[in-house]
């Protein structure tokens, strides 16, 4: 199946209640409509911490993934407050959770999701095989992942106000595992060197200045 990512950027007023409430009415009608499709929302529910080591941003924010047979392009969401754009992408997932819980439940534990470009000195082929084969086994190797959905973005909507190359989920088990420093990233004697490995092999093929990371929660609306 094809699949799509949807971003839609919640409003300064709009409480991150009333945003979430939005999407997921928004894809469960999609999916009323449109029986032959999987749908699954990555969403902010609430404020990042204040201070935290990964640079969150605090705008709400929600990815909309759809898978179809076809590569059809949804007006629905388009149309929708808030729309930044659609991403046909190649999904990859390197480690995975097995899904033990019902379709519309939060999935356990937490989510990071964040949005990058390609490094701007560096040509396309650098870019696929220093994230791939550096970055994601370093990634690994590192952070307690219990689930890691790589997405390389392969056409992008001409409407789109956002544009990216890469779209990227990370699950921890619990939210004390992706914010603390010594836990996500490998314990207290190796943090400090493995967060230098991680700053110097993630600004080795990607625009760090552009990167946008958010703390989402995960919900599977038909899998």
């Amino acid at each position: 199946m094809k699949k799509t990512i949807y971003l839609i950027r919640g409003g300064k007023n709009e409480s991150y209640n009333c945003f979430k409430n939005r999407v997921l009415s928004l894809v469960d009608s999609l999916i009323k409509k449109n029986t032959n499709i999987l749908a699954k929302v990555v969403i902010t529910e609430k404020a990042p911490p204040l201070i935290s080591i990964i640079p969150f941003k605090k705008n709400k924010i929600a990815s909309i993934s759809i898978r179809n047979d076809e590569a059809n392009q949804f007006e629905e969401i388009i149309n929708s407050r808030g729309f930044a754009g659609f991403f046909e992408v190649t999904e990859a997932l390197p480690v995975a959770y097995d899904k033990n819980w019902e379709d519309g439940e939060v999935s356990p534990g937490v989510c990071l999701l964040t949005l990058f470009n390609q490094k701007k000195s560096i040509d396309y082929k650098t870019f696929i095989n220093r994230w791939h084969n550096s970055h994601t086994p370093l990634s690994l190797k590192i952070h307690p992942l219990t689930h890691y959905n790589r997405n390389v973005v392969d056409e992008q909507g001409t409407m789109n106000k956002d544009c990216w190359d890469g779209i990227v989920e990370e699950h921890c088990k619990t939210k004390s595992e992706l914010l603390n420093p010594s836990k996500f990233f490998g314990g207290t004697l190796k943090m400090i060197p493995n967060m230098i490995s991680v700053y110097i092999d993630t600004k080795s093929f990607l625009d760090y200045g552009t990167i946008e990371t958010y703390l989402t929660s995960e919900y599977i609306i038909k899998g």
